[in-house]
């Protein structure tokens, strides 16, 4: 086998130092062009390939983001394409950095404590945490250890409220919008099928459904779910045994709306005539329920994008301007 290339045989081959040929290939801006371009062609001649964890210690860099999501790998690995949205927006931002991305999962205390080790032990220049529920105690422990962290919505811990950047959506403007739709369109008995109420998108799609009908006479119909399709089937069973009569809902993510439409299918109940429904994402599906779900759409991409810039601009010693509100739309379909 032929004996792996080192920087001493680079350097011979370009006629520079080995101290040289570190600069070059750690990035350094302080080597002259013409050298830099000697070193590269003398790389690339011997198939040299950087030690990685050799140059993290020169550099005190892992060249590599955590994207961590605070749910179990059932809920992560769902036909709920949330998540894959969101990662291919982080990866799309650290492939054009050149960095490497990680994923992990962090829905129980010992996975929380296996991610807060890997990334305090200097294995990723920062994390990103996502889906997180209650007060999550993980993005106040990597900041404490000094780990560059941002937040996919704001945190709902107390002592890191307003102190971590982070990226969301408008989502209390978004359900306003889609209730509003709703009231607009003469829907008297409007329900909600609420997301998971220890989670900043469910309060806050919860109360943009509130403060649509506070100026109405209106009155406020809830169910709660947990974001996936299963509850929003369990809700909507719920809600038309609770209040038959119920004319129009309000869903506050499209996978429990694609249930809710299921449901109402088997109760002979005829979307929109007899009951409008509107959801929460504009997920790929939306747009090919039976009939087309009209929903709000956030930008999940580019969510995804804007995490993996902050977080890679904290890493480099940058400031950030966060928190970073995305805007939304409502996508009016058949359903309503």
């Amino acid at each position: 086998m032929t004996a792996r290339p080192t920087l001493e045989r680079v350097a011979a081959r370009a006629g520079v130092s080995r101290a040289t040929v570190s600069r070059v290939v750690n990035g350094s801006t302080h080597v002259n062009p013409e050298i830099r371009a000697t070193v590269l062609r003398a790389v690339e001649e011997l198939g040299y390939v950087p030690n990685l964890a050799a140059r993290s210690l020169v550099t005190q860099r892992a060249d590599s983001v955590a994207l961590v999501f605070s749910e179990p790998p059932t809920r992560v690995f769902s036909d709920d394409p949330m998540f894959a949205s969101i990662i291919r927006g982080v990866s799309r931002e650290t492939e054009a950095a050149d960095k490497h991305l990680v994923l992990m999962l962090a829905g129980s205390p010992r996975g929380q404590e296996r991610v807060e080790r890997y990334a305090t032990a200097g294995h990723v220049d920062g994390v990103i945490v996502a889906s997180m529920h209650g007060a999550d105690p993980l993005p106040a422990a990597l900041a404490r250890r000094g780990v560059p962290v941002v937040c996919s919505g704001r945190p709902l811990h107390a002592g890191v409220q307003g102190a971590l950047p982070c990226v969301d959506t408008e989502n209390v403007g978004g359900a306003e919008q889609a209730v509003g739709h709703l009231v607009a369109a003469g829907r008297r008995r409007i329900a909600t099928i609420a997301g998971p109420q220890d989670m900043v998108a469910g309060i806050d799609r919860l109360t943009g459904y509130r403060n649509a009908l506070r100026d109405s006479d209106r009155r406020s119909i809830v169910a709660v779910g947990d974001f996936t399709r299963e509850s929003g089937v369990a809700a909507m069973r719920q809600l038309l045994r609770d209040d038959p009569g119920l004319d129009a809902v309000f869903a506050a993510s499209d996978m429990m709306a694609l249930g809710a439409l299921q449901v109402l299918r088997q109760a002979g109940r005829r979307v929109p005539d007899d009951v409008a429904v509107v959801g929460f994402d504009d997920v790929p599906a939306a747009s090919y329920a039976e009939p087309p779900l009209t929903t709000v759409r956030q930008p999940l991409h580019e969510m995804g994008r804007e995490l993996a810039r902050l977080v890679l601009a904290l890493a480099s010693g940058q400031d950030v301007d966060a928190p970073v509100i995305l805007p939304t739309e409502l996508v009016v379909r058949d359903s309503a």
